[in-house]
């Protein structure tokens, strides 16, 4: 009975091309806007490291006190000092740390034909290779006996991999950094989360994967200075040793803390470091720290874009009208054929089948609006720069799940939209219109 229904739809939709056109056309633009701004909207929201997202935590501390946390809501500085990160690290009071920042660096090709140029480097602690999960193409990370001795090694992306050898296993090769030589002891596969959690002071959530990772000892022996972010409530002094034992924040901070007994004691210890600064002189304010997780980190920095929201609702709202108009055009196609379903039911058809009939017909309208539905997304992804920035449209793609999404969304909305149509095609009485023909 499907295969027929099918047919006698599909023949009816034959009859009337015009209308069907028009609820055809008003299902496709529906869905392709919703799934278009959904598109942005799944990729800003993501859980970048879902395995992980409820074990990693950044610390914050307040060393500017409550001035300048009355601006900022009573919140602490959202990135670190050297002084207080440094600190941390010496206590290892988490299973994993690091600190980081994003390093200025110029990489400068063996091949004399090749300019120096720059990619996106960080200089962190040997443990944020496990604490990130970041896989490996050749070789491996650096370890904490490298960090503490300061070794002049770096592991590579595969992107500058494939740039500076070609994409082959270049463990133990050199590559010269600001000038230096380093060695390399691992490439990292592509590692891109979205979004970019672990540093969204500097990035704003959304920017290109790194493909240079250098020891963050070494950086700052080298006098490294921060391509991110420098932000001080008065001036540090002049030189390098002023500015990193200035109260300036600069540094971001992880954590690693598997169990919530863990973070807990974290939490303790953070009030304990901040009451020892208070009552060392450096603060004279009360303790004021917090410990957020990944997506607790992500929400509390509005990382999703205020324009995907607002996008995402006002194109809801649009298939919501698109749907509206469909059921009216449904309502006008199905109750003229009366005379037809009066026959059926003259003859015996129960209700039911009435129903399975003209549901069958609504997703047939609504499969035809998905797939008109899927261009026009696909045209919407590719012009999704022209409304959102271009770091974020970058993250807007047609993969499969979204496709099926959008087939689907078609398809369940139109049938969901056929309902009260075909209920009063139900309702039609054989007798009225056995009499009237």
């Amino acid at each position: 009975m499907f295969a027929y229904y099918l047919q006698l739809g599909l023949r009816s939709l034959r009859k009337n091309p015009l209308l069907t056109l028009l609820m055809v056309l008003a299902i496709g633009c529906g869905v392709a806007a919703s799934m278009t701004t959904y598109s942005v909207f799944r990729a800003t929201s993501n859980n970048p490291i879902p395995q992980k997202s409820s074990q990693l935590f950044v610390p914050q501390i307040d060393n500017w006190g409550p001035d300048a946390s009355q601006d900022n809501k009573g919140e602490p500085p959202n990135a670190m000092t050297y002084t207080d990160a440094i600190n941390l690290m010496r206590d290892k009071r988490a299973t994993r740390q690091t600190a980081l920042f994003p390093a200025a660096v110029s990489i400068v090709p063996a091949d004399p034909q090749m300019l120096p140029f720059r990619e996106t480097s960080y200089a962190w602690y040997a443990d944020a290779f496990a604490m990130f999960d970041i896989p490996f193409l050749y070789g491996h990370g650096w370890t904490a006996d490298e960090d503490a001795s300061h070794a002049a090694v770096a592991v590579i992306g595969k992107k500058l991999n494939e740039k500076l050898f070609n994409g082959a296993n270049s463990v133990g090769r050199n590559i010269n950094l600001n000038g230096r030589d380093y060695r390399i002891i691992g490439v990292a596969n592509t590692w891109n989360p979205e979004p970019v959690f672990y540093d969204v002071i500097n990035t704003n959530g959304f920017d290109d994967p790194i493909e240079v990772f250098m020891p963050f000892t070494r950086a700052v022996e080298l006098q490294t200075t921060t391509n991110g972010n420098n932000n001080c409530s008065k001036d540090p002094g002049k030189g390098w040793d002023a500015w990193i034992g200035s109260e300036c924040v600069w540094l971001g901070f992880w954590a690693e803390l598997p169990s919530k007994e863990k973070a807990d004691a974290y939490r303790q210890y953070l009030n304990g470091y901040a009451a020892e600064q208070q009552r060392s002189g450096r603060f004279r304010w009360a303790p004021n720290t917090r410990l957020r997780n990944v997506t607790e980190w992500l929400e509390y920095q509005k990382v999703v874009p205020q324009e995907a929201k607002v996008s995402l609702l006002v194109s809801l709202g649009f298939l919501l009208i698109c749907l509206v108009n469909t059921v009216g055009l449904l309502l006008a196609k199905f109750m003229k054929r009366s005379s037809e379903i009066g026959v059926r039911r003259a003859l015996g058809a129960p209700r039911k089948e009435i129903y399975l009939q003209f549901l069958i017909e609504a997703a047939a309208i609504g499969l035809a609006g998905g797939v008109v539905g899927l261009i026009l997304t696909g045209l919407g992804v590719m012009g999704i720069s022209l409304v959102f920035e271009p770091d974020i449209a970058k993250l807007a793609t047609l993969d499969v799940s979204l496709v099926l999404l959008t087939m689907l969304l078609a398809v369940l909305s139109t049938v969901l939209a056929a309902f009260y149509p075909t209920w009063r095609a139900a309702q039609v009485q054989p007798a009225w219109q056995l009499k009237s023909n």
